[in-house]
């Protein structure tokens, strides 16, 4: 059995510096490390549970079935903060039939994000009887 302790995405952009000015700038992901010098040096960014690494240099973007998934506390301040920021709303956020808050957003390279708002009612954070 395989013992994980950590994880991360491994995001290989085609324009680094626009990626690390979007994700740090534009998302405000903080910094939990950064390595290596020059344009394609790497920096990892804090994804609550889990980590994103944006380092090295792709000619093409990443495979359009490439997701990242991030919970906020807030949908609304996050789709005004992220608006005047000039970040790209693929959707505005809507209540979905499974009942979570979803807004799609794109980063430079065109890689999806959905920011998921989870009610304080929603089975995720609640369970009857436990």
């Amino acid at each position: 059995m395989v013992h994980v302790l950590s994880s991360r995405v491994l995001l290989r952009p085609t324009d680094p510096e626009r990626s690390r000015a979007f994700y740090g700038d534009q998302l405000g992901l903080a910094v939990y490390r950064e390595f290596g010098t020059g344009p394609d040096r790497g920096t990892v960014y804090f994804l609550g549970g889990g980590f994103l690494e944006v380092s090295g240099r792709a000619e093409t973007p990443p495979s359009p079935p490439l997701r990242l998934w991030l919970q906020v506390e807030d949908m609304t301040a996050a789709h005004e903060e992220l608006r005047g920021e000039g970040v790209q709303i693929v959707r505005r956020p809507v209540k979905e039939p499974w009942g979570l808050i979803e807004m799609w957003i794109a980063d430079p390279d065109g890689t999806r994000i959905v920011l998921v708002e989870v009610p304080a009612d929603h089975p995720i954070r609640y369970r009857p009887g436990i």
